[in-house]
């Protein structure tokens, strides 16, 4: 292995590491029904707020050229599915179910993401993929309706389960949109861009759902943590590290993403580990990692 694909794998685990600590920060930024901190609405705003101004002077500084009107479709669809659908179906979620739970649901994004790219940039996948996509849907649905069982809301899926599912799609056509310009566009200026043109409509949303109670300290760290590295820092970290050890390579390291949520959502929200969470997580990536193999193989007649 070369010290440029090494060093792309090393990227590639921080850019997943950083991205692994937003459901439990999102938790803690928002709170619970119980004890509420910051609106689901304003850490949506806020944090892509806080993303845009850094966009702004990244653009600045590296003097970029504004998007072609070729891009800037693709670049909205992008900023409806990353910046606005995703944290906010996300946040409201997470009032209602832990970062661990949610840590499972959200295993399905790498084969969403890839059934996006199959259904919006018309490539074909072997009959396997989809079966194994089904599967692992089919697993996430049994688990919540386990989980909601377990915690007394009856036999089937809760609203915050239903909540995630949209943000695993949002999230996926948000990637696949961002994905079908980054040749073109550059990877880190992608999300930058998304950022900036996010901004007429973050900074006055931030404004208006400023909150007027009291926050804890520990909420707008956590706000600060996912506007600065969960909207921005972690896509530097993760493209480049894409682009220097190879796709194929360092998105494996996607499969390890709901293990560090649940483990960080211990010490962070003082969450407890579960068989049942852990064994469900493992066969979500399970078929996570399966499906997406067979993603990259076209079919033949």
């Amino acid at each position: 292995m070369t010290s440029n694909e090494t060093k792309g794998l090393w990227l590639g685990f921080l850019g997943v590491f950083i991205f692994a600590l937003t459901l439990p920060a999102t938790r803690l930024a928002t709170g619970t029904v119980d004890a509420p901190q910051l609106s689901p609405w304003f850490v949506t705003w806020g944090r892509a707020a806080l993303a845009g101004l850094l966009s702004i002077a990244y653009l600045l500084i590296t003097r970029s050229p504004q998007p072609a009107r070729a891009q800037r479709g693709p670049l909205l669809l992008s900023l409806a599915g990353n910046v606005v659908g995703y944290p906010l179906l996300l946040g409201w979620a997470l009032r209602h179910v832990t970062a661990s739970h949610a840590a499972v649901i959200t295993a399905l994004l790498p084969l969403a993401t890839a059934a996006a790219a199959a259904w919006l940039m018309h490539q074909r996948a072997r009959l396997g993929f989809w079966v194994f996509a089904a599967l692992g849907s089919g697993l996430v649905a049994v688990y919540s309706v386990l989980r909601a069982a377990q915690m007394g809301h009856g036999f089937g899926l809760t609203w915050a389960d239903t909540l995630l599912l949209g943000a695993v799609v949002a999230a996926s056509l948000g990637y696949v949109a961002g994905a079908k310009v980054t040749a073109s566009l550059g990877a880190e200026k992608v999300i930058s861009w998304v950022c900036v043109m996010a901004l007429p409509i973050t900074l006055p949303g931030a404004w208006l759902t400023w909150p007027e109670q009291a926050i804890a300290p520990a909420a707008w760290l956590a706000l600060l943590y996912v506007g600065v590295f969960s909207m921005w820092v972690g896509f530097f970290a993760w493209f480049r590290g894409l682009s220097l050890g190879g796709p194929l390579r360092v998105s494996q390291m996607q499969l390890l993403q709901p293990f560090i949520s649940i483990v960080a959502a211990v010490p962070l929200l003082g969450e407890s580990l579960d068989a049942m969470t852990l064994g469900f997580a493992l066969l979500v990536v399970l078929t996570v990692f399966i499906g997406r193999r067979m993603a990259n193989a076209p079919a033949t007649r």
